[in-house]
Parts: C-alpha cells; sequence; structure tokens
C-alpha cells in the first residue's frame, strides 16, 4: 500500500512538473535581421543644406545580428552588431568616396507579454559607431572624424511561429554625427541620424 502511494505521490510531482519545466524561457534570444539604413544627412555649421556641394551617406541595405538577455519575462538587454559596413559619400548628388561603419548599440527593453503570439517591445540606450578609410573622399581631401556616440531609441514587434522561433520587426532611431575636416581644419557637421527598418528571424535557448 505503501509503495502504491508513494508511486501515486512521484506520479503527481511528476505531472506537476513537467509543465512547469515546458514554461520556463531560457533568457537569450538570437535575431538576424535585413535591415535599411536611411540617413538624415542633417547638415550645420558652415556646410550648406542643400545644392552643388552637399555632403550625404547613401542609404542602403545591411545585414544585422543581435543578442538579448532577459532578467525577467519584461526586461530585457539587447546588444546589436553588424561587421564594418561600406558606407557611399555623396557631393552634390555624386558620389565622391566611401568610408567605413561599425553601429553596435546597446539598449535596455521593456517587452509586452499579454498579448498572445504579438510580443511587443521598446528600447532605449546607446550607439557607438566607428569610423574607418575615413579619409577617402573628394580624392583625400576631406575626411570624418573618428567615431560618433549617441543615443539609441527602438520600437519592435516578435510574433511567436513555436517555442523557439520568431518573425522579428524592428525600427532604431540613432543618434551619429560626424565632423567634416579638409586639411585638417573643421568645416561642418553631418548628422547622419539613421532610421533603421529591420525585418527578420528570432530564436530563443
Amino acid at each position: 500500500m505503501n509503495k502504491k502511494m508513494l508511486a501515486a505521490v512521484l506520479a503527481l510531482l511528476a505531472a506537476t512538473a513537467m509543465p512547469a519545466a515546458h514554461a520556463e524561457e531560457s533568457p537569450w534570444l538570437l535575431r538576424v535581421r535585413a535591415v535599411y539604413v536611411d540617413f538624415d544627412n542633417k547638415q550645420s555649421d558652415g556646410l550648406p543644406l542643400g545644392g552643388s556641394t552637399a555632403i550625404e551617406a547613401k542609404s542602403r541595405w545591411i545585414p544585422e545580428f543581435d543578442i538579448s538577455y532577459f532578467f525577467t519575462k519584461n526586461i530585457a538587454t539587447e546588444l546589436v552588431l553588424t561587421y564594418p559596413q561600406e558606407v557611399d559619400i555623396k557631393v552634390g548628388g555624386s558620389k565622391q568616396g566611401t568610408i567605413k561603419a561599425l553601429p553596435p548599440s546597446l539598449l535596455l527593453q521593456y517587452h509586452f507579454t499579454d498579448l498572445g503570439a504579438f510580443k511587443p517591445y521598446l528600447g532605449l540606450g546607446l550607439n557607438y559607431t566607428l569610423f574607418s578609410d575615413r579619409s577617402n573622399i573628394l580624392g583625400r581631401a576631406a575626411e570624418v572624424e573618428s567615431s560618433s556616440i549617441g543615443l539609441a531609441a527602438q520600437a519592435g514587434l516578435d510574433f511567436a511561429l513555436s517555442r523557439n522561433w520568431s518573425l522579428n520587426l524592428d525600427v532604431k532611431y540613432l543618434q551619429m554625427d560626424t565632423d567634416v575636416k579638409v586639411g585638417g581644419t573643421k568645416v561642418g557637421n553631418v548628422g547622419l541620424n539613421p532610421i533603421t527598418w529591420g525585418l527578420g528571424v528570432g530564436y530563443r535557448f
């Protein structure tokens, strides 16, 4: 009789433990996205706002990879990465050089979790952009400064396809500007300040 009762208790514990184990989610989430980077190209401090000598960065598509860690079901941090991207520089609408930009961002997020498969989120953090090949403009007559740091804001949506897989939509605003120098002297500032539009997939493990 005692053996039967023990078996029944063990079976009950197993039955109650299994849903809890399934309900527990990993704190790690990986995503890959195709991202369109739309530069603002606001100019100031001596640079013209338009016309034949306006300096612009050309908008383009880039790949993006990010990793998120969930402290709770609602609070997470996200590190956004890519490899150094070539950015064409146009002057007066014509390409006059190419620089490289490496723009990692770190954000703190709040995820809304009471909408079933739809999981929207908001994020706020910092963007740090490192520029290289930065003197490759106007036949090396002009260059941009080496780095930029600014705010990053984010809104996005995960749509659960299964326990592990999800689709992702993501929009970010990155505060990014750089001084422009000619002959070592600053002649102005270009506020790149891109809005990025991303579509991708996520995997939680």
